[in-house]
């Protein structure tokens, strides 16, 4: 066992019993406060700890790190390239400090102080400069609905669907962090007895259900990764809201895919979670029939049990549950998934994001997108204001959130908030 996972921790830092955030954790992300520049932070509870002022104070000096200048970086790229072994190392350091039997920080007010700040006071931002950005399209649950929704419901799969791990290189320009407001887009539509199609705002504007995963490690042009290794090239973690606007994407995705559709904003949790704080939660993917290739083929466990919620809270109005998913239900896993985007020979850079694409599971309220959830629009959903939604209206929030549970230990990711704002 992770010694920093050990569910017997317990800090000095008060923390309440279902926070995402209880020292097991140990998150890292980007904080700024008090006009200060943004710099990395981790976070237990209700606190951010900010990263630069451990380092300042010296509590970093016994690690050996050569670049102290990383934990003043306006994102965790240069603090990621160091290496699984500092990452692991600066956790582990984060963890004693906040352990209730140590007193080196715990004793020290002055220090306490200037290390823990109020979340309430930070402003998170985006954690990581996003240089390239992969889409994926893993969940075998929502590729069948889409499939039956849209074309043969025999034959709902494409026929390399089980093949490989079918992805799409996305714009990462637009990727934005939690809190951020996004405007309805325009675009093209067509509708179906239309000879000729139209511009306007979208109409049929949804949310993706996904989570993402950030390299931290770079490869060269030329190199492919082990599937079986891949893990080792995984920083951590975080909840991808993929926002979509359907009609636009059922008029232009062929021969392409998607395009407006999809690149006008994903939002991102701001607290990346490590490989190392879900260890804990690792299972056996599903079941893949046909028998993959060998280079996907996994030799242990590489899935993860992490509970997904999606809400939607009017505006003025209150939250409404409408997803309950999980991580376990794709098909394809982050290792898969990277050992195929690099099999061919392309680079990796740190700081890189991958999504899963929607996280549909088998059961009606365990689909990740309105699309799925009305079916299309034919079953509306109700909300406690007694309004319904087909797929989501201006000034509606939508709030995602995930957490893996085990062993009394609640590891969690925050949540993704986006309210949609009109067009312009």
């Amino acid at each position: 066992m992770i010694k920093a996972n050990s569910p017997s921790l317990t800090s000095w830092v008060e923390i309440a019993a279902d926070s995402d955030f209880p020292i097991q954790n140990i998150p890292f992300g980007i904080i700024s406060y008090g006009g200060n520049s943004p710099r990395p932070a981790s976070r237990i509870g209700d606190y951010a700890i900010d990263l630069s002022v451990l380092s300042d104070l010296g509590y970093f000096d016994s690690l050996g790190i050569d670049n102290l200048g990383v934990f003043y970086a306006p994102v965790l790229n240069d603090f990621i390239a160091l290496g699984k072994p500092v990452w692991q190392a600066v956790r582990q350091q984060i963890s004693d400090l906040l352990n209730i039997e140590n007193q080196e920080l715990q004793g020290n007010e002055n220090h306490t102080q200037q290390v823990l700040r109020p979340i309430h006071e930070v402003t998170v931002h985006l954690p990581v400069e996003v240089g390239d950005y992969t889409d994926f399209y893993s969940s075998i649950d929502h590729a069948t609905n889409v499939g039956t929704m849209f074309r043969d419901p025999d034959n709902a799969l494409f026929p390399n669907w089980k093949h490989l791990p079918v992805g799409y290189h996305g714009r990462s320009s637009s990727i934005v962090v939690s809190g951020a407001e996004i405007h309805r887009p325009k675009g093209q539509t067509k509708a179906d007895d239309a000879e000729s199609p139209t511009f306007g705002p979208s109409r049929l504007f949804d949310f993706e259900l996904e989570m993402a995963f950030v390299t931290g490690k770079q490869t060269q042009l030329g190199e492919a990764v082990d599937v079986n290794k891949a893990e080792d090239y995984i920083f951590g973690m975080l909840i991808f809201n993929d926002l979509s606007a359907r009609d636009i994407q059922k008029w232009e995705y062929v021969p392409l895919g998607p395009f407006l559709s999809k690149n006008f904003g994903s939002v991102v949790s701001p607290w990346i979670i490590t490989l190392d704080a879900l260890e804990p939660f690792k299972l056996d993917a599903p079941a893949q029939d046909p028998e993959v290739l060998p280079y996907l083929k996994v030799d242990d466990r590489k899935n993860h049990d992490i509970k997904l919620d999606v809400f939607i809270k009017p505006d003025g109005g209150e939250e409404n549950h409408v997803c309950a998913s999980n991580y376990k239900y794709l098909y394809w896993t982050m290792s898969q998934q990277l050992a195929h985007q690099t099999v061919n020979g392309c680079n990796i850079n740190v700081g890189d994001m991958y999504a899963s694409g929607t996280i549909s599971g088998p059961t009606p309220e365990s689909y990740g997108s309105m699309l799925e959830l009305s079916w299309r629009g034919s079953k509306p959903i109700r909300l406690n204001d007694g309004t319904e939604r087909r797929f989501v209206n201006d000034n509606d929030t939508i709030i995602m959130r995930a957490y893996a549970e085990k062993d009394g230990v609640r590891i969690g990711f925050g949540e993704s908030v986006t309210k949609v704002l009109p067009s312009i």
